[in-house]
């Protein structure tokens, strides 16, 4: 059974732990490298996750099967666009995946930004026929933007996905 929650302060370790591990499975899934992340102090990740938890505009999730993390996601509403939501750092544990628990972040993760008032969620993906494609497409997400370089000094590609959500009733 796979839960998903959101990531509390005192667990900025374990957050640190999880995403050097998900840059070591899987490098060309991330704009962002082990080598980049591995380099920041404990005090930058511990700020990380209170910033985050402070702002309200942000809601970095783990997924837990059983007693153990096994994915995490980032949902992040935009600073320049209001009605806009990002997702990041979407990663399931190889153990895991075929689990649902992708799909169950996602879920959660776009339940949050329908709360928030977004109207749309955006997400960049690596360039391939891949798992992770294939659930953000049957989820709804829609190419929305061109293919673009992952990052500097890599030969592979992202894409940018966006998801329309439905306008809250004014009740």
């Amino acid at each position: 059974m796979i839960h998903i929650r959101q990531i509390q302060a005192s667990e900025w370790q374990k957050y640190r732990d999880v995403r050097l591990r998900a840059l070591r499975d899987a490098p060309d899934a991330f704009g962002s490298t082990y080598a980049i992340e591995s380099a920041k102090t404990d005090a930058a990740w511990q700020r990380q996750i209170e910033t985050a938890l402070s702002s309200g505009s942000d809601c970095p999730l783990f997924a837990y099967s059983q007693e153990d993390v096994c994915g995490l996601v980032w949902c992040k509403l935009s600073a320049a666009e209001p009605d806009t939501a990002h997702i990041y750092q979407m990663w399931v544990d190889p153990a895991c995946r075929g689990s649902g628990a992708g799909h169950a972040l996602l879920d959660f993760a776009v339940r949050w930004a329908k709360k928030m008032a977004a109207q749309r969620v955006r997400l960049g993906v690596t360039f391939a026929q891949s798992p992770a494609m294939s659930l953000y497409q049957k989820y709804g997400f829609i190419q929305a933007g061109k293919v673009e370089p992952l990052r500097e000094g890599s030969h592979l590609e992202s894409l940018t996905l966006e998801l329309r959500l439905e306008p809250r009733s004014q009740a």
